[in-house]
């Protein structure tokens, strides 16, 4: 009887480090969950279509908050892409941002550059636009391809779904005699409505 006991106790002892090692999850996955836990995904329902998102919180945090900050406020909601900029063959950007109602704007945010990012200007890059270092609101660019922009401005995600739409807008007719400056020639007539801009879980 008491070998069966202790048998009993021994297999019983033997177990339990195998569950607990498996309910300990392992470094990589912890990583990769905390990594995803990093990232916001955000959809813009414009008139052309819905482009989602992937904003990098992690390693844009007031960038990111920023953004959000007028996502949750829903004050982007009815504004609309207004400029088409090309750069190069086949290349360019897009342009949004708040433009008619100043008091619906937040206080202008530290720059992030990508040198102390990380992100780089790729294909579908979103931006913060501004006028200068510490300036940047509500105005943002996603580009159509790499675009150098240097320390400029200050990218903060990506289009995870929905680049033909930023393409489709890019591609909209434009008004060759509004716009001032190097803008001339690049405000989109008429423009493409952003209805919502939504926080969602993919």
């Amino acid at each position: 009887m008491i070998n069966r006991i202790v048998l009993a106790f021994s297999a019983l002892a033997l177990l339990v480090p195998v569950s607990a090692a498996a309910q300990t999850p392992t470094a990589p996955a912890a990583a990769t969950a905390e990594a995803k836990a990093d990232i916001v995904h955000v959809r813009l329902d414009t008139a052309k279509g819905p482009i989602l998102l992937a904003l990098d919180r992690g390693r844009a945090p007031l960038t990111v908050a920023n953004f959000l900050r007028y996502v949750d406020a829903r004050r982007y909601d009815g504004i609309s892409f207004y400029r088409a900029m090309p750069y190069g063959e086949g290349n360019g950007l897009i342009q949004a941002g708040i433009t008619k109602d100043a008091r619906l704007l937040f206080p202008p945010i530290a720059h992030e550059p990508s040198s102390k990012t990380g992100i780089k200007h790729e294909p579908g890059t979103i931006l913060l636009a501004n006028a200068g270092p510490g300036t940047g609101r509500s105005e943002f660019f996603i580009t159509l391809g790499a675009i150098p922009f240097g320390e400029d401005f200050a990218p903060f995600g990506k289009v995870v779904e929905g680049m033909e739409v930023v393409k489709a807008i890019f591609a909209s007719p434009v008004d060759p005699d509004k716009g001032a400056g190097p803008m001339k020639g690049q405000m989109l007539s008429p423009q493409v409505l952003i209805r919502t801009t939504r926080t969602v879980t993919p």
